[in-house]
C-alpha cells in the first residue's frame, strides 16, 4: 500500500514538473505582444491649463488638463492618473488653489461628473455655462463624506 502511494505521488510530481517545463519553454519561444501606452492628446484641440495631482485624503497621481476640442471644453486626465477607490466620487472644479481635506463648501465648487474610473486616461465635458476663470483647480471629491481625495492646481 505504501509503495502504491509513493508511486502515485512520484508520478504526479514528475508530471507537474514536466508540464511546468514544457509550458515555460513554449512561453519563451512565443513572441509576446508588446503594448505601448501613449498619453491621450487632443487631436484638434489645445491645452488651456494643466496641473499635477496633489494627495489630500488619499493618494492621487497624474495630470489634469483643461482642453478645448471642436469648440467644447473638457477636463482630461492623462494615462498616469490614479486614485483610491471610494464611494460617491466626483470630478469637480474648485475656486481655490489649496483645497481642504474635508468640508468643501457648496459655494466653492461646481460638480462636473461622477468619476468614471480610478485610473487611466479619461475626459469630462465642461458645461458651457461654467466660467473657467472662476476656478483654480480640479479635484477628485467624495460627496458622501465631503472628502477631497486629491486635486490639481491649474496653471496656463
Amino acid at each position: 500500500m505504501k509503495f502504491k502511494y509513493v508511486a502515485v505521488v512520484g508520478i504526479v510530481a514528475l508530471l507537474t514538473v514536466g508540464c511546468g517545463n514544457v509550458e515555460s519553454q513554449s512561453q519563451d519561444s512565443e513572441t509576446q505582444p508588446q503594448t505601448e501606452t501613449v498619453a491621450e492628446t487632443p487631436a484638434s484641440g489645445s491645452i488651456q491649463a494643466s496641473g499635477v495631482f496633489i494627495d489630500a485624503e488619499h493618494p492621487t497621481k497624474g495630470t489634469a488638463s483643461i482642453i478645448t476640442e471642436n469648440g467644447k471644453k473638457y477636463i482630461q486626465f492623462d494615462d498616469k492618473f490614479k486614485s483610491d477607490n471610494g464611494p460617491d466620487l466626483f470630478v469637480i472644479l474648485h475656486k481655490d488653489d489649496k483645497l481642504p481635506i474635508t468640508g468643501i463648501k457648496e459655494a466653492d465648487y461646481v460638480s462636473i461628473a461622477a468619476l468614471k474610473s480610478t485610473n487611466g486616461s479619461q475626459k469630462y465635458e465642461i458645461p458651457e455655462n461654467v466660467d473657467l476663470a472662476n476656478f483654480k483647480s480640479v479635484a477628485i471629491w467624495c460627496r458622501e463624506f465631503n472628502a477631497t481625495f486629491g486635486y490639481a492646481v491649474l496653471k496656463a
